[in-house]
């Protein structure tokens, strides 16, 4: 539905199927990535996606809250980092985190 990166991070906003998991998808999606980053040679040396991710449920009433939100990243993050962002939706959405184990900040 809406897809848009930032240097850091980025924001898919999809309609998913429950007889796929969000592990599988994101395992394809970084694995097809980073072949195609790889391929094009867009960067020196190898490049590798973050390990982790993050992903958020949202009802179908918030689809074009939620669309705007990730079509305005670059002017969002004007304002804050991806690491602020991210303890942000966790706060939000009341997500249990612990520090030491969040995104570090790359950019």
């Amino acid at each position: 539905i809406a897809i848009n990166s930032m240097p850091d991070h980025i924001h898919i906003f999809i309609g998913l199927k429950p007889v796929l998991s969000i592990s599988d998808l994101l395992q394809d999606i970084k694995e097809n990535s980073s072949k195609w980053i790889n391929n094009k040679k867009f960067v020196v040396g190898k490049f590798n996606r973050h390990a982790g991710y993050g992903a958020f449920s949202y009802s179908h009433s918030r689809l074009n809250r939620v669309v705007k939100y990730i079509q305005n990243q670059q002017q969002h993050h004007k304002k804050k980092t991806f690491r602020q962002e991210y303890i942000e939706l966790l706060d939000r959405f009341k997500v249990p985190y612990d520090e030491r184990y969040l995104f570090k900040e790359i950019v």
